[in-house]
């Protein structure tokens, strides 16, 4: 069911409208989020990179080595 028939048999599902109509697309706004969360993120790190290039100093000291 895996194969390439599969995408059309679930667009035609009646359930899949169903609930689109009722909660919206909800894959898309997950995906829509995550892109925005991820630019972001993506700010913050260029922000806390230091023009070196090197890595962002620790802000916390490190945990004791066992």
């Amino acid at each position: 069911m895996c194969g390439e028939d599969w995408l059309p048999v679930w667009q035609e599902a009646p359930i899949y409208d169903r609930l689109i109509g009722e909660l919206g697309d909800v894959p898309t706004q997950v995906r829509r989020e995550a892109e925005r969360v991820l630019r972001e993120l993506e700010q913050v790190m260029r922000l806390a990179t230091p023009l070196s290039g090197g890595l962002p100093q620790q802000m916390w000291p490190p945990s004791p080595r066992q």
